[in-house]
């Protein structure tokens, strides 16, 4: 019998849900969400990051959709955050992380402001007060500093006052986004936000990807060349990694899809590529990341020649290949994403799901020991706890406008 239809392994998928949302309570702290360590504690040393804050109470916000008490009061909090201590009253938009004492980081970056939206997104859905308000800012700011109406595309960063951009464009900041504009689109009702996803989507996966053999460039000069030695030297950046980082081409698989249904839903034709792309961009997830150097689980990164760079085992990588096997499977009606799907929950139950801490191993060696090459703690639970909710829900709409119209498989 299929996993997915399984009452149940649903069952146990919701297990998983409210083991992660437990584990993620702790990390509450006075100015949003803080960083946790391994052992669900708050790291005190670290600042505490506006992308993480974002994260988090999205996560809750999912929560508190699900009936789990005490979610919405941190969901709240999350929002307060957002409106409060992160938000720059002087220039707009939301400082990158802050401490105590104030801001750490001024900047204002898309990656995390495309957080800001999906927070806010989610917390609206959930009728969360000050939710909507929050998101028509964030929105507001998206579209006047970040938008990019030529290039159908998001700029990366700015100074605080938004006087001097970054010489730089990324991949990762517009495939969160797209996410994030489809989860706003499901929000305000307001089509588009889903004509900008699908503008993205269209360049890089249709355009970027397809034109690289499916081997994704990341990196980009403002003119939107790539920049295929970029970070060559320091390969296992967070954020930033040279090569072909793996999960991305697995999220974007999950994303297009996602895209295609929600313009389906609307009565828009979806393009004919959609489909075929998303499948090519999974395919070669795998054929390039997972088991690539002999060991089990996905590398994080390969080189543009396919030769795994970066070996270590990410966990957000294990719950991307998760999400992309679910839709796929959906999507396409293939059993052979079903047998993805078991692969990988297996995976994941064997080496990267902590029983006994509680939360994921944010990353692992390639022999499955914990490492802390470019993560160290559990930050945040917002990829697996997606992963346990994707399987359960349509394609479209997004996670919490789904879960707050009673799609939510039993």
């Amino acid at each position: 019998m299929a996993w997915m239809g399984s009452p149940a392994h649903r069952r146990w998928l919701e297990q998983e849900t409210d083991r992660l949302l437990a584990f993620a309570r702790a990390s509450r702290v006075d100015d949003g969400f803080g960083w946790l360590r391994d052992d669900g504690t708050v790291d005190d040393a670290r600042a505490t990051e506006l992308y993480v804050t974002c994260r988090m109470t999205h996560v809750f916000a999912l929560g508190d959709l699900l009936g789990r008490p005490g979610s919405g009061p941190l969901a709240d909090h999350g929002v307060a955050a957002l409106t409060g201590a992160f938000h720059d009253g002087e220039h707009g938009g939301w400082f990158s992380s802050r401490t105590p004492d104030g801001p750490a980081d001024d900047g204002k970056a898309a990656y995390a402001h495309a957080f800001v939206v999906l927070a806010a997104s989610s917390a609206a859905a959930a009728g969360r007060p000050g939710a909507r308000e929050l998101l028509d800012d964030a929105l507001a700011v998206s579209l006047r500093y970040f938008w990019e109406e030529d290039a159908g595309m998001v700029r990366e960063s700015w100074d605080r006052a938004f006087t001097r951009e970054e010489a730089y464009r990324g991949v990762n900041a517009n495939m969160h986004t797209v996410e994030a504009y489809l989860a706003a689109a499901d929000v305000t009702g307001d089509d588009a936000w889903l004509t900008r996803a699908l503008r993205i989507t269209e360049r890089v996966v249709h355009g970027f990807a397809r034109e690289h053999d499916w081997r994704l460039p990341e990196h980009f000069d403002p003119s939107w060349q790539p920049l295929l030695d970029h970070h060559k030297d320091v390969p296992a950046h967070p954020f930033r990694p040279y090569g072909v980082t793996i999960g991305h081409l697995l999220e974007w698989s999950r994303l297009t899809l996602h895209l295609r249904a929600a313009l389906e839903l609307r009565g828009r034709a979806a393009p004919a590529w959609m489909l075929p792309d998303a499948v090519a961009l999974a395919r070669v997830a795998v054929r390039d990341g997972w088991h690539a150097d002999g060991a089990s689980g996905f590398v994080y990164t390969v080189g543009f020649d396919g030769r795994p760079v970066v070996r270590e085992r990410m966990h957000w990588v294990l719950c991307e290949g998760i999400g992309a096997a679910a839709a796929l499977a959906t999507a396409t009606g293939d059993p052979a994403y079903e047998d993805w799907y078991r692969r990988w929950w297996d995976e994941a139950a064997a080496h990267v799901i902590d029983p006994v801490g509680g939360s994921w191993w944010h990353e692992l060696d390639a022999d499955h020991r914990v490492s802390r090459t470019v993560w160290s703690g559990k930050p945040d639970v917002y990829h697996a706890l997606q992963a346990t909710l994707i399987p359960r829900l349509p394609l479209a709409p997004t996670l919490a406008t789904a879960v707050a119209e009673g799609l939510l498989a039993d």
